[in-house]
């Protein structure tokens, strides 16, 4: 993951099952997202609130939901790091939107990353839908930028 990053918490250690460890890691990633969130927040203009408070709103009910279906396994979710390191500097409205973008994508590739590994069909279909709402995020935050296209054609890839 690019997007804010933090060293492993002592007091959690990732699961060995495939489908777990990628839900675990999606965790992670919603704790790192939502921590970002609250920097685009400070930077972004009013126009832009609606988004941001959506946004978040969507990171922290997918994060408790993963963390409800760890705990239903007996396997503990990961703990929100003290601070995390950002991709890029944020000064400015442009960069808060830039940095809602990446994050974005980065939460569409841990998503794509439980759906590849998912055992079972209800988390086949919430990790369709975590992937689905990143990558819409996405997209409207590409046009907040300015990017053309603001659609990417496989989100959580590199194709």
């Amino acid at each position: 993951m690019t997007s804010p990053s933090s060293t492993p918490s002592p007091s959690s250690t990732r699961p060995e099952q495939p489908a777990d460890a990628a839900l675990f890691d999606a965790v992670a990633a919603e704790h790192g997202t939502i921590y970002g969130y609250g920097l685009v927040s400070a930077h972004s203009t009013p126009d832009v609130n609606d988004l941001v408070s959506e946004a978040m709103a969507e990171h922290r009910a997918r994060r408790e939901e993963a963390i409800a279906r760890l705990a239903a396994r007996n396997v503990a979710a990961p703990l929100p790091a003290p601070g995390y390191q950002l991709p890029i500097e944020v000064d400015s409205p442009a960069d808060a939107a830039k940095l809602a973008v990446r994050m974005e994508e980065d939460s569409a590739v841990a998503w794509r990353a439980v759906l590849e590994r998912a055992s079972s069909n209800e988390d086949r279909a919430f990790a369709v839908t975590a992937l689905t709402e990143s990558a819409v995020t996405a997209a409207q935050w590409r046009q907040v930028v300015g990017t053309e296209p603001s659609t990417v054609a496989f989100p959580g890839g590199p194709e």
